[in-house]
């Protein structure tokens, strides 16, 4: 298969998963992007162990987390400049850029609540959490991807609900 054959046929996958982690439609692109020069670099080292679709999930999940990593170590630059506004002293709230074109207008703010606290979850949580409930992956394709056990998933599936439902409920609370 042709690197062209593997990107017509694989982004949007790429993208919409990108977009479950950064949930803002530039974040994804740029993600989507890493992703296909990081295959396009690395097509001869595929060793055909596992289907091309799952190597490009993990390398897509990989491009994802490492982005949220950088994008955090600039925030954490940036926030001891930036802590309150300079006219007022008030504190400054950092709220995340909900752009997410699946989600009509009027549940915007649910959503991105939900999203919000999702992406607190420990990285692999999230990881089985999104592949589960929004990409609707098997326990069995997510442990292929994850390079885990299918009870490992199982456990992390449940710990993800548990974490979100607690924290989503605090919230309300």
């Amino acid at each position: 298969m042709s690197f062209e054959e593997i990107y017509h046929e694989h982004k949007k996958q790429v993208f919409n998963l990108a977009l479950q982690y950064v949930q803002n439609i530039e974040d994804a692109e740029e993600i989507t992007q890493d992703v296909f020069v990081n295959i396009h670099h690395s097509i001869n080292n595929f060793k055909e162990e596992s289907k091309i679709s799952t190597w490009i999930y993990r390398i897509t999940i990989n491009k994802s987390l490492d982005y949220i990593k950088a994008k955090r170590r600039k925030k954490r630059f940036g926030f001891l400049t930036s802590l309150f506004y300079e006219d007022s002293g008030e504190v400054k709230h950092d709220v995340p850029n909900f752009d997410h074109p699946g989600v009509q207008l009027e549940h915007k703010e649910a959503i991105a609540n939900i999203f919000l606290h999702i992406n607190l979850l420990p990285p692999n949580q999230k990881t089985a959490l999104i592949l589960n409930k929004i990409e609707l992956k098997s326990q069995n394709e997510i442990a292929e991807i994850m390079n885990i056990s299918p009870k490992a998933v199982e456990s992390l599936i449940q710990r993800a609900k548990a974490n979100l439902t607690d924290k989503l409920n605090k919230n309300e609370g």
